[in-house]
């Protein structure tokens, strides 16, 4: 892959949609779980500042690579620019849906 690949990772996380870029997406011997590395965010000079993205910013700051559970991977778009990352709520009338058995936390089923 060339150093101008990026990619858009869409995952779930604690009952809520996180939408992320970075350059790296793969699967690693971690059995079940996709590897994100190399974070990218949105230039810092801007006047506007979005919440949420400062927000994951913060969350992943000095992180080199995670690893998120397949089952909780919706999307990944290999994408020419960065956008905006944010985070968003799952609505209940939305698109994303929960695999079956796969309960998010606080969600108050299966305890």
């Amino acid at each position: 892959m060339s150093n101008n690949t990026r990619f858009r990772i869409q995952f779930i996380n604690q009952g809520k949609v996180y939408e992320i870029f970075a350059r790296e997406v793969y699967q690693e011997r971690l059995y079940g779980f996709v590897t994100i590395e190399g974070l990218l965010f949105g230039e810092r000079s801007q006047v506007v500042v979005d919440p949420s993205e400062e927000r994951l910013r913060n969350e992943f700051e000095g992180v080199q690579r995670f690893h998120i559970p397949l089952h909780a991977v919706i999307r990944v778009d290999e994408v020419e620019e960065v956008g905006t990352a944010r985070i968003r709520d799952m609505s209940p009338g939305g698109n994303v849906h929960v695999l079956p058995g796969v309960v998010p936390p606080g969600s108050g089923r299966g305890k």
